[in-house]
């Protein structure tokens, strides 16, 4: 059974730094475009960096510059490194990694459980 496991969610304090990890696990034929996206109380879930097998990133200005997303395909794992938090990136973070699981079947999306990121003093 395929999963993505997510890890490093926590409470930051305004300006610090967090480092978000996903995981797939699971028989996986290959991985394509994986990324994070957030869903604040009350707000739809918004994209907040993705990247593609071979490394092209898109970062919304929202975060531009304060995010950084890299992948390790060795490891199956996709990263979040957020730095100069502030209050409004108060949110949960869910991965997104589009797999191939079933050859025949092409490439599906898959969401990982959601970690909470809260950043206050």
């Amino acid at each position: 059974q395929v999963q993505l496991v997510e890890s490093g969610g926590g409470l930051v304090q305004p300006g610090g730094s967090l480092r978000l990890s996903c995981t797939a696990t699971g028989s996986i034929a290959a991985i394509g475009a994986m990324g994070w996206y957030r869903q604040a109380p009350g707000q739809q879930r918004e994209s907040v960096a993705t990247i593609t097998p071979v490394g092209l990133t898109n970062i919304p200005d929202s975060v531009k510059g304060r995010f950084t997303i890299s992948r390790d395909n060795a490891k199956n794992t996709v990263y979040l490194q957020m730095n100069s938090l502030k209050p409004e990136d108060t949110a949960i973070y869910y991965c997104n990694v589009w797999l191939l699981v079933r050859p025949t079947h092409g490439y599906a999306p898959y969401w990982g459980q959601g970690t909470q990121v809260t950043v206050s003093a």
